[in-house]
């Protein structure tokens, strides 16, 4: 089988065209998973000891706690109702997972996972948002203590935001103030947009040690160090980390906004997974943000906020202003250019097309549009109120077959005499002085702060926000001077639910078959990824026919070739025949001599001679 190179070389081009398609779909698709020894610092025995649970001291303390244990469907079905309430089966994992309630493994100014289902700790605000309607300026979201509804962990609780439309507000004592002086800031906390979010935030605010903080009193207001985390509205997708810096002129606190972050972050708002979120501020200025322990943004203090640290040290003089005689211009028009004498100003820009006639059988008599001949007055028509009837107006049918109806206009073209408004040419402008500045002064509010991380010391954490979506899940706050604490803390608490959360995710599969399910054109690439190597591997590796299987039609030789070769068999023939006489000579006569010796004749012989006499 043969074919067209060109064909070939397309099939080859949109094969490859279909497998970067599958590429890319592919990568949009792909899981969320990574290694889980690198996200979380995790040996192989911890990891065994999380996945697997056969550690004998691990389910004694499991027992004394009251923890929860997540096993398989098989091992959930052999466990009676009351052991499976007791110890925390949930058959909808479909592996077996231990969960335990962490606990700081170092020096913590505040650690929180909820797992008691209590909000000992926390104050709910009992007072009202100042710019707010009255309808709803008061603080009166409510609060959960809740399990995630999607992968969720038995035993394992967060805090959930349960209004919509609504102010919230709560907040926590630490267990004792941050001074910022020598140590790292870390602060640390999960987040999951289990509903998705349409218009809302789930940053914190670590509130200033003032003296006469009042948790009961927290609002907006309210004097915060510094604020961290996610907020969205519309399709504005950040991550904040702002903070309070006072100047030390007058000591005004003026927000001071970080650079956005170098990644999307949209899929953290959409894919209802638990995300961690980590702030790291550290007394040399630079800080880093991090979500689900990779680095999205970093930078300084001093150099990579909005509005900047340090003001200039020279400003805009205020009463300096820009002399009458003042020439801006760096060109100008030629004043020695006239006009010339055959610039005609007032030529149309568009003529009509004298070249152009009117197309033939145009009627010029029929008008394009006549009344409706089939059209009624209707009965309820009053001609003192609604004037006199007239029908409407519909296409002439007559105009139907021919070029046009009604008066023939030429058409128009561009004037070629068209010359517009004469402007005289630009030249050099002599007397530019350049673009007119005010000069410089001192600036009377500069000041220099080298050290923009030692703010105001905190003493609480507190949520306060507003939503338009409900049930937005935090858990395991930590807020510590060491990023290995935290790092700790995560492993124990958000890496269990990633693992849960990547045990539960679907098959590629099933992710290609639902994501094909809101985007139909999938199908398409899906079919040409599968069918096309299949075709081409039928294409090119099906067996061919052998040339003997082929029946070929007979064609008659020409004629002077038909003779020759008859010609040539002739001269075979002669040529045998006389051999066969002088060979049957050499044998008749050793025949004769046999017989003439009285010798017997062989066999061959006695055969040749019944063959003559039949001849």
């Amino acid at each position: 089988m043969k074919l067209d190179r060109g064909w070939i070389w397309g099939l080859l081009l949109l094969f490859s065209l279909a497998g970067a398609a599958a590429a890319a779909q592919e990568k949009q698709l792909e899981l969320d998973v990574t290694d889980i020894d690198e996200d979380m610092g995790l040996d192989n025995e911890e990891l065994n000891v999380l996945l697997e649970g056969e550690d004998e001291e691990e389910e004694m303390e499991m027992e004394e706690d009251d923890e929860a244990t997540v096993m398989d469907e098989d091992q959930a079905d052999k466990t009676d109702g009351t052991a499976s309430g007791k110890a925390g089966v949930d058959a909808n994992v479909s592996f077996q997972v231990t969960y335990k309630t962490p606990v700081p493994t170092g020096e913590v100014y505040f650690a929180e996972t909820f797992d008691d289902g209590s909000l000992d700790r926390w104050q709910q605000s009992k007072t009202v948002k100042g710019d707010a309607e009255d309808d709803i300026a008061k603080y009166d979201g409510k609060w959960a203590v809740e399990q995630l509804k999607e992968n969720k962990i038995p035993g394992d609780k967060g805090l959930v935001l349960k209004s919509r439309a609504k102010h919230h507000a709560i907040s926590s004592m630490l267990n004792k103030p941050f001074v910022f002086q020598d140590d790292t800031l870390v602060v640390q906390y999960e987040v999951n947009f289990q509903d998705g979010i349409d218009c809302g935030g789930a940053y914190i605010k670590l509130l200033s040690d003032t003296g006469d903080l009042n948790l009961e009193q927290f609002q907006d207001r309210t004097a915060y160090s510094l604020m961290f985390g996610p907020d969205k509205c519309g399709e504005d997708y950040k991550l904040h980390f702002i903070f309070r810096h006072l100047n030390p002129l007058n000591k005004d606190a003026e927000e001071k906004h970080a650079k956005r972050a170098d990644v999307d972050l949209k899929k953290f708002y959409t894919d209802k997974k638990t995300h961690l979120y980590t702030l790291v501020l550290k007394p040399d200025n630079s800080y880093e943000m991090l979500i689900d322990q990779s680095s999205v943004s970093r930078g300084s203090l001093l150099h990579d906020v909005i509005p900047p640290v340090n003001p200039p040290k020279e400003i805009d003089d205020p009463s300096d202003s820009k002399p009458e005689d003042w020439d801006e211009r760096a060109k100008m028009p030629d004043p020695e250019a006239v006009k010339p004498e055959d610039w005609d100003e007032e030529a149309p820009a568009k003529i009509e097309d004298p070249e152009a006639l009117m197309p033939e059988g145009w009627l010029e008599d029929e008008p394009e549009f006549v009344p409706d001949p089939i059209a009624e007055k209707p009965e309820d028509w009053d001609e003192e109120m609604d004037g006199q009837w007239e029908a409407p107006q519909i296409p002439n049918p007559a105009c139907e077959t021919a070029p046009g109806c009604g008066g023939w206009k030429r058409p128009t073209i561009n004037n070629p005499q068209y010359k517009g408004k004469w402007k005289a040419p630009l030249v050099d402008n002599p007397n530019y002085q350049g673009v007119w500045k005010p000069r410089k002064i001192d600036n009377p509010d500069y000041f220099e702060d080298l050290q923009p991380f030692r703010m105001t010391p905190f003493k609480a954490v507190g949520l306060e926000l507003w939503s338009m979506t409900s049930d937005i899940y935090f858990d395991n706050f930590i807020i510590t001077s060491h990023k290995e604490v935290a790092d700790r803390w995560a492993s124990d608490s958000w890496g269990l639910k990633k693992l849960v959360a990547s045990a539960n995710e679907p098959g590629i599969f099933a992710q290609l078959t639902i994501a094909a399910e809101e985007r139909p054109w999938l199908w398409v690439i899906y079919i040409l990824t599968v069918g096309l190597p299949i075709g081409l591997a039928v294409l090119f590796c099906w067996p061919k026919k052998l040339d003997d299987e082929y029946v070929y039609k007979k064609v008659d030789p020409p004629r002077a070739d038909i003779e020759e070769e008859e010609e040539e068999e002739d001269e075979e023939e002669d040529t045998a025949a006389d051999e066969d006489k002088a060979a049957e000579g050499t044998e008749g006569a050793a025949g004769g001599r046999r017989r003439h010796r009285g010798e017997p004749q062989t066999s061959r012989e006695e055969e040749e001679g019944t063959e003559r006499l039949k001849r």
